[in-house]
């Protein structure tokens, strides 16, 4: 199915405009002006308590502004419902939990409640979605079987596939590679891109991984003590300055004479690591 956007011409669908927020009146993002590029994917990189996760919140309307506005095609987010705004925007947030022995298919199937009506029930539409929602996430052999008896990045795809068949060409995810296996974190961010570059879908993705960040987005975001500190295509981003000045690491970016992606190398400051190094490559 093809998505449509219905942002105004040259403005991107998502933005906030001058975001303070956090918890209990203690501030954690201040003062932020971000806008979400359409049909990319966007990576928000910080350390802990930088606000990447507090500013996804806020654009995904589950948590309100101390101050500021976020714009969702033009129109102030907090102030529409839930389920109109569901139809355009969906949200993965950290460690999703489902009810107890509620089935792959149940779980996507709750996609489709921003299209469901006292007067519209479960049509033919809907069981497409799902369908074409557990194809593309590639879940759809596990269509009965219960969540809980998953492997981690099963049950990860099969959250997936629920924001999927909701059929909104937004979607925001909060560390969605948390506590999984590496090859389980490529897999699922090759998915997310291809939902980005084959699907005109727009991805603003937490992570925390910097050298996955640098090879799977369009669009670096660095934070740090709650604001912006830089924002751009990796090539201009991933450096060893930032990365000095945003995590406090050391580290060496290079190039990957394979894939051509940007890779961070922390320094090593201690010499019996470096001899470890240079022992484990020396030849036989």
């Amino acid at each position: 199915m093809t998505l449509h956007a219905h942002a105004p011409a040259g403005a991107e669908r998502l933005r906030g405009e001058c975001l303070t927020a956090g918890y209990d009146e203690r501030p954690v993002v201040h003062e932020v002006d971000f806008r979400v590029p359409d049909g990319q994917v966007t990576m928000l990189l910080g350390p802990n308590g930088s606000g990447k996760s507090t500013l996804l919140k806020t654009l995904a309307r589950t948590l309100a502004p101390a101050q500021g506005r976020v714009l969702l095609d033009g129109t102030a987010i907090h102030r529409s419902s839930t389920r109109e705004i569901a139809r355009k925007l969906g949200v993965l947030p950290q460690g999703p939990s489902a009810p107890e022995g509620v089935t792959v298919r149940e779980l996507v199937a709750l996609g489709r409640f921003p299209h469901q009506h006292l007067w519209r029930q479960w049509t033919r539409e809907d069981e497409r979605a799902v369908n074409d929602a557990m194809a593309t996430a590639n879940v759809a052999a596990f269509a009965d079987r219960p969540i809980d008896d998953l492997s981690g990045g099963q049950r990860q795809r099969c959250w997936i596939a629920m924001i999927l068949a909701q059929e909104t060409d937004l979607i925001l995810l909060d560390e969605p590679t948390t506590f999984l296996d590496l090859k389980v974190q490529v897999d699922l961010l090759e998915l997310l891109v291809r939902l980005a570059h084959d699907n005109g879908r727009t991805l603003l993705v937490v992570l925390h991984d910097l050298n996955l960040a640098a090879a799977y987005a369009d669009v670096l975001v660095m934070m740090r003590n709650g604001r912006i500190v830089h924002s751009g295509t990796p090539e201009t981003v991933f450096t060893a300055g930032n990365l000095r000045t945003v995590f406090d690491l050391e580290a060496n970016v290079i190039r990957d004479p394979h894939s051509g992606r940007l890779l961070c190398v922390p320094a090593l400051s201690s010499p019996a690591a470096s001899r470890r190094i240079e022992t484990a490559c020396a030849p036989a």
